[in-house]
């Protein structure tokens, strides 16, 4: 008992070590998340609306109008590698959102480089980025025009796309819908996921990207925020709940896993065979087929006890007792012979 009682201390103080140490090394970690975007919710003091994004105080979200460049942006600015040991940092990031059935051309998740507020670059352009100014920026567009998911770097062509029919989605149609973008930075990696509002977390990506972003920017900060995709449009984009939080690489990980899709499309397809309607008649069949093999072998059991159980032994003829005749000898006692004796 005592040395059970001394492997449970130490096991507790190695937790605790490894907690500690957890928190040292992500002492920078941004993380924010906001349900709803209601008079409680006190998200004025971290986000910031430009153009036309307002409040909907009904549905306590924030309508971002296509009628003009529309944005919402986190104030902090958020560095994609830490402190001096340059540690890479990954992020994850879910919101749930709706798009009117208007004509217009969506809503876009962008990370642009820290240039200080105000932002603006929200004033003209597409996803409201300034024409004349030239930087590196990430987009995660949720295209209407096309009904699909894609990856912008740079330029306003999409890098790769991922049709949303494919999950049986329509992205204007009205209804709400959810969204996880996740980057991790050891295998460089973004992904997308989107699913109806109460599914859970598909476990397949919508669309996966390798990008770098420790090598995107070198101000190794950027600022993260949603915005309208251009302009002159009556559609309404709706997000009704958004969270966003950054976790740090530890160091014992690799820099460079594996990439796992390159043994995904080696492995072989395990095929699973549905059971067959006639599987009743199989078990019968068999059952059969065994209490026939049992009877045939009692009525063999049985023959053989007979020919050769109730045979009887075989003695050689010449052990055989043969009936022996007796014969009875007359004896003649003549009296007169006796009597003579007698008197002699």
């Amino acid at each position: 008992m005592a040395a059970f009682s001394v492997s449970r201390y130490f096991m507790a103080l190695f937790l605790l070590n490894f907690y500690l140490k957890i928190q040292a090394e992500d002492p920078k970690s941004i993380s924010f998340s906001f349900k709803n975007f209601g008079e409680d919710s006190n998200f004025t003091s971290q986000l910031a609306l430009y153009g036309g994004a307002m409040v909907e105080k009904d549905s306590m979200s924030i309508q971002i109008t296509s009628s003009m460049v529309s944005s919402v942006v986190y104030k902090k600015p958020i560095e994609v590698v830490e402190g001096k040991t340059r540690k890479m940092l990954s992020f994850s990031m879910y919101f749930v959102f709706s798009i009117s059935r208007e004509n217009g051309e969506g809503l876009a998740f962008i990370m642009i480089p820290n240039i200080g507020l105000p932002l603006n670059i929200f004033k003209g352009g597409s996803i409201g980025l300034f024409k004349a100014r030239k930087f590196r920026f990430l987009g995660v567009e949720f295209d209407t025009l096309s009904n699909h998911v894609g990856v912008d770097i740079d330029r306003f062509v999409s890098v790769k796309v991922a049709n949303v029919s494919s999950i049986n989605l329509v992205l204007n149609s009205g209804e709400r819908l959810q969204c996880w973008i996740d980057y991790e930075a050891s295998s460089k990696r973004l992904e997308v996921r989107l699913s109806k509002l109460g599914d859970i977390r598909p476990v397949d990506p919508l669309l996966s990207y390798g990008i770098n972003l420790s090598r995107m920017w070198k101000e190794e900060k950027f600022i993260v925020g949603m915005s309208s995709l251009g302009a002159n449009s009556s559609q309404k984009c709706n997000v009704y709940s958004w969270s966003f939080r950054t976790r740090s690489v530890p160091q014992w990980m690799h820099s460079e896993p594996l990439n796992p899709e390159a043994f995904t499309k080696k492995q072989k397809v395990v095929s699973v065979h549905k059971r067959s309607s006639d599987c009743g008649l199989k078990i019968l069949a068999a059952l059969i087929f065994g209490t026939g093999c049992g009877a045939l072998g009692a009525f063999i059991v049985l023959f053989s006890w007979t020919i050769f159980g109730n045979r009887r032994p075989v003695v050689p003829q010449e052990f055989v007792m043969q009936p022996k005749e007796f014969e009875y000898t007359r004896s003649n006692v003549a009296a007169d012979t006796t009597i003579e004796d007698g008197h002699k």
